[in-house]
């Protein structure tokens, strides 16, 4: 069967993306993880990436086309494959909108590339809006270090061949720019830096630094097999931010990293925020997780999505088709299947921050979904009277998703 290529999903409110260049033809020979085409935003452009090897065809968008996320664009034939009439799938896509047509809001957390590019060294659009000289792109390939990981030094933010690290000097670690006590956002389990943009908007302006977990994105390789070295591996990441201090805020496994984090790096944490953290008892649906993590089709991966959210409009079928164009990488299934079993062995929570919680001396706010499937959020009444509690009803796993303006809200609250 040939391998489809979609619209995919880069940001939760995203529905359509729009087409901007084909950097291939019909008929043309691709590699895995070559750029296909360009998708552009009022905000960003991002780079699609080949997600098989094999032969380009059936090309049913055109550049300039508004396509709903998730939907066919084109299908890549396997060497030694027949390539016959187009899949069934096309009588849909011919119903796409044209490229006149008028497009919703669509945004990405990265500031707005440059239009004008040096002479001297020309800009490639990539990973989530981010711009990089070809030179930078090869390098970041050839170390395995992503470049949505790397602040870049040229004009508006332009990724140069001098600021890609060398791998042992790897944070993993997204920056945007600002002056005020930023915010340093960690994403939870099978999740990624990019489930905050919502909120980013919300908080427009705010300076961020998002960290991302071992296993995952392209953290693939020293996968933590305990709490205990997942821990250190974020502590190391979090120290090579170098900021003097920062408000830690941290969603689900991310928040029991970020306690971990404010627990010996006390001076450097002004303020904790943990959203449905894991950590504060032993039970966890650890059978969404483990579905999550392993899930190889879209039927397998939506009922497990479902689980996250309570209104269950948020998790539409193209989201899910999306998020599984993503997560064809079986090495990164595996990774997070490996850190599942470390820190959740057998559906159990097998580490205990309750005491840490009581340590810490920071302000610190714990904010729950009464609607949690994934972990309860009564495990939220053990924590110290001195900590701040915000529980809302009709809310799954995930409030920064449900409630971004009220989480906005009691964010800057704390800034002020």
């Amino acid at each position: 069967m040939p391998t489809t290529v979609i619209m995919p999903k880069v940001d939760m409110d995203m529905s359509h993306g729009t087409l901007s260049v084909w950097h291939v033809t019909e008929g043309a020979t691709v590699s895995k993880g070559d750029p296909l085409f360009d998708i552009e935003t009022d905000k960003a452009a991002m780079e699609v990436e080949s997600p098989a090897s094999g032969t380009l065809h059936h090309i049913i968008a055109l550049e300039g086309a508004v396509i709903p996320i998730g939907q066919t664009v084109a299908w890549i034939y396997a060497e030694g494959e027949d390539v016959g009439d187009p899949p069934a799938a096309l009588a849909q896509n011919d119903t796409a909108p044209p490229a006149k047509a008028a497009e919703p809001e669509v945004t990405s957390a990265p500031p707005p590339p440059q239009k004008q590019n040096s002479p001297a060294e020309p800009v490639i659009a990539t990973g989530a809006g981010l711009r990089a000289t070809p030179l930078a792109r090869r390098l970041a390939k050839e170390r395995d270090y992503p470049l949505y990981d790397i602040t870049g030094s040229g004009p508006r933010g332009r990724i140069q061949a001098s600021d890609v690290p060398d791998n042992t000097t790897r944070a993993p670690v997204i920056h945007t720019q600002g002056r005020d006590v930023p915010l340093v956002l960690i994403h939870g389990f099978a999740s990624d830096p990019a489930s905050w943009a919502r909120l980013e908007r919300e908080l427009a302006g705010r300076r961020v630094i998002r960290m991302e977990l071992p296993a995952h994105g392209r953290l693939i390789h020293d996968v933590p097999r305990s709490f205990a070295d997942l821990t250190r591996q974020m502590r190391q990441a979090f120290d090579a931010i170098g900021e003097e201090t920062v408000h830690l805020v941290g969603h689900s496994l991310g928040a029991a990293a970020a306690l971990a984090i404010a627990d010996t790096r006390s001076r450097r944490v002004s303020r904790l925020t943990l959203i449905s953290p894991a950590g504060l008892g032993p039970e966890i649906n650890g059978a969404a997780l483990t579905g999550i993590a392993s899930a190889s089709r879209v039927e397998s991966l939506g009922p497990w999505l479902r689980t996250l959210t309570h209104d269950l409009a948020l998790i539409s079928d193209g989201y899910i088709r999306a998020v599984m164009q993503q997560r064809q990488n079986p090495d990164l299934r595996q990774a997070q299947l490996t850190l599942a079993d470390g820190v959740f062995p057998e559906g159990v929570q097998a580490f205990d921050l309750r005491a840490a919680l009581d340590r810490v001396e920071m302000p610190t706010r714990i904010i729950w979904g009464k609607s949690d499937r994934i972990i309860p959020w009564k495990h939220a009444f053990c924590a110290p009277g001195r900590v701040s509690l915000n529980l809302f009803e009709h809310t799954g796993h995930m409030p920064q998703l449900e409630r971004t303006a009220e989480i906005a809200f009691l964010l800057r609250q704390e800034a002020e």
